[in-house]
């Protein structure tokens, strides 16, 4: 990773306005792909953007701490082979939804979602396969272009 790129994340001022928030979870999400489990790390951001709600506490400090962290530090992921098979691992918890995307045990891409008020009470076979549904649709497009050739892929 450039490190004059990652000194300017971790520079980033804290934000004072829903703009300059904005700015900040719109740089954050642009690497989301790259970070287990983002769309939880998140949330407490994401949640000051509602009507209303922006106002500036330790916690949504710490999230931009480790927000901050999670994007400068280099991932962990293998390149995609697409002569081998895919494998989706599919979680849902309590508050979010994650998927990794895998080629031989090691990772290739990440996907994660907070849950919505709405969707917290549904069961955790939902959710789970609300995981699933969300990686293929939202984050299939990302994992596997590969012109127009298909690739089998396995679920876990």
């Amino acid at each position: 990773m450039d490190s004059e790129k990652t000194k300017a994340v971790m520079e980033w001022d804290e934000p004072r306005t829903l703009k300059a928030l904005r700015g900040f979870l719109g740089l954050t999400g642009y690497y989301r792909r790259f970070v287990a489990g983002y769309g939880k790390l998140a949330k407490p951001l994401t949640e000051l953007l509602k009507k209303g709600k922006f106002e500036w506490t330790t916690e949504a400090q710490t999230t931009m701490v480790n927000l901050k962290a999670a994007i400068t530090s280099g991932p962990v992921l293998a390149l995609p082979d697409f002569n081998q098979e895919f494998h989706i691992e599919c979680d849902a918890s309590g508050g979010g939804l994650g998927a990794v995307l895998t080629q031989n045990r090691r990772p290739i891409a990440f996907y994660s979602k907070a849950l919505s008020e709405g969707s917290l009470s549904k069961s955790i076979y939902e959710k789970e396969l609300m995981a699933l549904v969300l990686a293929i649709n939202i984050g299939g497009h990302t994992w596997w272009e590969e012109g127009s050739r298909c690739t089998p892929i396995s679920v876990a």
